[in-house]
């Protein structure tokens, strides 16, 4: 019997003795043996190749070999019986060389579609544990079937040390990381790829975020429902369609990895973390790019379809993602898979957190009805190196299931706020009836998350890449997504959006103006809320992608950060930097600190007059204030916001004989802050405040 850590030590490139490996049979020409039964996938270990897979329903298994890119293989190895125990299969091949095979499978098991039993044994099927699939290296790039390739794990992480940065403390940049630097205008060495998210590390220290959130790295088939439309080539830019969960996605390395594949990707993590941000990955467990019945083959319907896919009665998938098929998470299978991926990323990775893809479906029974307590969530959030991982949830789904404020988390998930997002949108474009909403929203969402319990639950956002951009948001009343070729139908229609009075590009230097003011009113308020503030990738210098509010499909100019807009909109860019820094300058604002010397509470609402905030339909002005105590300094912030079209006066709390109102911030000069890193004033009594405008106030002493 072969010492299962001695394999596991192999793995990871650290053998802590050697392994002595005797093969016991022949099988087309290969030596083999029985493999190591716990390790999924297909690991190098001394001699050989350890191949490892499980399946409840087939009948027999075949390991197919191919020469690297070729179409047929030069060898087939059949698993004897005696190589299964239960339902997994394990073998040894001696004598292979990782740099020269390719891997897939074949099973052979009933076919019964009307139970989901969907077994065929001609067709060839991707490891669902591999971690790298080959023919995905160049974007754009068709290929008939998918392929596995062995990686090496020998990247080192040297003295590589999580960055650990308290949710609180997070200010959260979402972003794609090939549109990041495809244009041009990006002016990197290796534009799209993950080395030239990596050349960007100096703008994003410079802007202030300290964690990046990632669409999805796994791999997907950008060639998925590829087509034409208009002259343009549409793929499935995106990515929300997975292929393989433990594989990154090779498109966006800039060089070819063979056998390393995932290494350009540790690099840039490595880099992050030293220089303090944290990466954040989205992942999409809620459906594969299987589809439904009449979708393509490749996976996990050849492996165990009935298990891993949400079935109806009749065989055919529920559909709660909306792309045709619904993971089925809390089967105990898909359960191990999910979080051996979720370790996998962690572990050889160093990833500090997730951001789960409709993460509702996570929550839902095998029926598809909601549980209370899920399994798979519970032993997510209690799982031991998951231990200091952020989990975050899209607490809703396709299906109808919307969890924002009750989503099941043991007190380790948090949630992208959605709520916060309709209401600050809504309240700040003036729509009525939403102070004491937006009051609630800005104060950490206590209505939704209880004080105490669930402090750090609420990621608070704007925009992100569903939707407008924060540019386009004051730029467009409807949605124009006529490139897509759906005849403008897809994407959301409730946008709360406003055009400021002209719909589009326009010359109009007023419109132009209001459009700048609105934007920085989203910021300001949006840096000084209570909750993990969540910015997206180029709202910071104005990003347009021409109203499009949906361009999952667009690989050009609509998706692609121009960053000539950087310098047409550098203050822009100034400003939200300094909201970022003036954030974690305030630690009143993300978090409750011991009590106030003044007596004030934490968090209070106010109006147009201290203490008296209207919730009248016809009132589109509040004032947040967060008061606490941070070692010996009181620290006190005061946002104000008026959204109504026309000038209002506002009377903060009065301060104490020793205090006064410093004015920091006002969104109605163009010069919104001090440059120089004073004050702009000082408050004596009430204070005028502009139309849409938004001014911060702190509590200094007086000269």
């Amino acid at each position: 019997m072969v010492n299962t850590n001695n394999a596991i030590s192999a793995q990871h490139g650290k053998t802590a003795r050697k392994i002595h490996l005797v093969p016991l049979d022949n099988i087309g020409g290969y030596d083999v043996r029985p493999g190591f039964y716990e390790i999924n996938g297909a690991t190098a270990i001394p001699y050989g190749i350890n191949f490892t897979v499980h399946t409840s329903g087939a009948t027999s298994c075949e390991l197919l070999l191919f020469k690297p890119y070729a179409e047929k293989p030069y060898a087939t190895l059949k698993f004897p019986e005696h190589y299964r125990i239960g339902n997994v299969y394990s073998m040894i091949v001696f004598g292979l060389n990782m740099n020269y095979f390719e891997y897939a499978y074949r099973l052979n098991g009933p076919y019964e579609p009307e139970k989901g039993i969907v077994f065929d044994k001609d067709s060839i099927l991707l490891d669902p544990y591999a971690k790298a699939v080959t023919g995905q290296q160049d974007w754009g790039y068709r290929h008939n079937f998918y392929k596995a390739r062995v990686v090496e794990n020998s990247f080192d992480w040297r003295a590589v040390k999580a960055p650990l940065i308290p949710m609180e403390d997070l200010i959260v940049y979402e972003m794609h990381v090939r549109g990041f630097t495809m244009h041009e205008s990006s002016g990197v060495n290796c534009p799209g790829t993950f080395a030239g998210l990596k050349e960007k590390i100096p703008y994003l220290k410079e802007l202030g975020v300290n964690a990046v959130e990632l669409m999805p790295v796994f791999e997907f088939d950008e060639m998925r429902d590829n087509r034409k439309h208009g002259g343009a080539q549409l793929y499935d830019y995106w990515g929300y369609n997975p292929v393989c969960f433990f594989a990154p996605n090779t498109s966006y390395a800039w060089k070819k990895e063979h056998n390393s594949e995932g290494n350009e990707l540790k690099e840039l993590i490595a880099a992050l973390s030293d220089n303090g941000i944290e990466v954040i990955l989205d992942v999409v467990f809620n459906h594969t790019s299987e589809g439904n019945e009449h979708g393509p083959f490749f996976s996990f319907k050849g492996f165990d379809n009935n298990v891993y896919y949400m079935l109806t009665p009749d065989g055919k998938y529920y559909n709660f993602s909306g792309c045709g098929n619904t993971l089925n998470c809390n089967h105990p299978v898909v359960q191990q898979m999910i979080l051996e991926c979720l370790r996998h990323w962690v572990i050889n990775y160093r990833v500090d957190g997730f951001r789960f893809d409709l993460a509702s479906i996570l929550g839902r029974n095998e029926d598809g009805s909601p549980m209370s307590k899920p399994p798979l969530l519970q032993s997510l959030a209690f799982d031991p190196i998951l231990g200091r991982v952020k989990l975050i949830a899209e607490a809703w789904d396709a299906g109808g299931l919307y969890q924002v404020g009750s989503f099941p988390s043991w007190n380790r998930w948090a949630e992208w706020n959605g709520k916060y997002r309709d209401d600050m949108r809504a309240f700040l474009k003036g729509d009525g009836g939403l102070a004491k909403a937006a009051a609630i929203r800005i104060a950490g969402s206590p209505d939704l998350y209880i004080p105490g319990k669930r402090d750090n639950a609420s990621v608070n956002f704007i925009t992100c890449h569903d939707g407008f951009t924060l540019n386009d948001l004051y730029s467009y009343n409807h949605k124009h997504n006529e490139p897509n070729g759906w005849n403008n139908t897809d994407g959301h229609n409730d946008n709360r959006s406003w055009n400021c009075g002209e719909e589009g590009e326009t010359s109009n230097g007023e419109v132009l103006a209001l459009r700048r003011k609105l934007m920085k009113n989203a910021f300001a308020v949006l840096l000084c809320s209570r909750g993990t503030p969540m910015l997206l990738a180029g709202d910071e210098f104005c990003n347009t992608q021409f109203g499009n509010n949906n361009p999952y499909c667009q690989d050009n100019e609509i998706s692609w950060l121009n960053w000539d807009d950087l310098e047409k909109n550098r203050d822009m860019f100034e400003f939200a930097k300094h909201m970022t820094a003036f954030r974690k300058k305030h630690p009143a604002i993300s978090r409750r600190l011991e009590p106030c010397s003044y007596g004030f509470p934490d968090v209070s609402f106010h109006g147009e007059r201290a203490w008296e905030l209207d919730e009248g339909c016809d009132n589109h002005t509040i004032g947040v204030m967060f008061a606490g105590k941070a070692g010996d300094v009181d620290d006190i912030v005061y946002i104000a916001v008026n959204a109504y079209w026309e000038e209002k006066i506002i009377h903060p709390p009065q301060l104490p004989d020793d205090l006064c109102w410093r004015v920091e911030v006002d969104t109605s000069y163009e010069d919104s802050f001090d440059k120089d890193g004073g004050i702009l004033g000082v408050l004596h009594g009430g204070m005028n405040m502009s139309p849409r405008s938004v001014c911060i106030l702190t509590a200094g002493l007086k000269d």
